[in-house]
């Protein structure tokens, strides 16, 4: 017998019924990778949460003009460094983000005003200018990810 000759094999289907959808608001779509994150790094989850409004609006497909990728915006080097595999990935980018929040927190002694400034401008930047550089971004980012801490402390508060 010959294949082809006119018999047919079964034949695979795949049925789809969508009967609700709930969208999730941006701003909440990661609270147990948040949470999770901050649990194992320990770190304030209004912080990873800050840093992710204010690095890419919460869209874990964003992409700088200068590589930086992902809800994080994790830069290359770093995510390579951190091992990551997948920098758009929410789960490794938000972990990567929060493991490298820790490193720049502990590099600091837990100053927080210069571990921002260090995850946006670099650490030899910092260093070198003996605190936050006078940089206007890195100066406008330092104070939007804090106000985001301080209304997201508020914010939990009140929940």
């Amino acid at each position: 017998m010959k294949f082809g000759s006119g018999l047919r094999g079964p034949r695979a289907s795949v049925s789809v019924d969508i009967s609700s959808f709930d969208p999730v608001d941006a701003r909440h779509a990661y609270d147990g990778l948040i949470k999770e994150a901050a649990a194992r790094y320990h770190l304030d989850p209004a912080m990873i949460r800050a840093v992710m409004q204010t690095e890419s609006s919460f869209n874990a497909m964003a992409v700088s003009p200068v590589g930086a990728m992902g809800l994080m915006q994790l830069m290359p080097d770093v995510a390579a460094d951190l091992e990551v595999d997948d920098p758009l990935d929410p789960r490794q980018n938000i972990f990567a983000g929060a493991h490298y929040l820790r490193r720049l927190l502990d590099l600091y002694r837990g100053n927080v005003r210069l571990a921002l400034a260090s995850y946006n401008a670099g650490a030899s930047r910092v260093n070198e200018a003996g605190g936050v550089p006078p940089i206007p971004e890195t100066q406008r980012y330092v104070e939007q990810v804090m106000k985001l801490v301080d209304s997201g402390r508020a914010t939990r508060k009140t929940d």
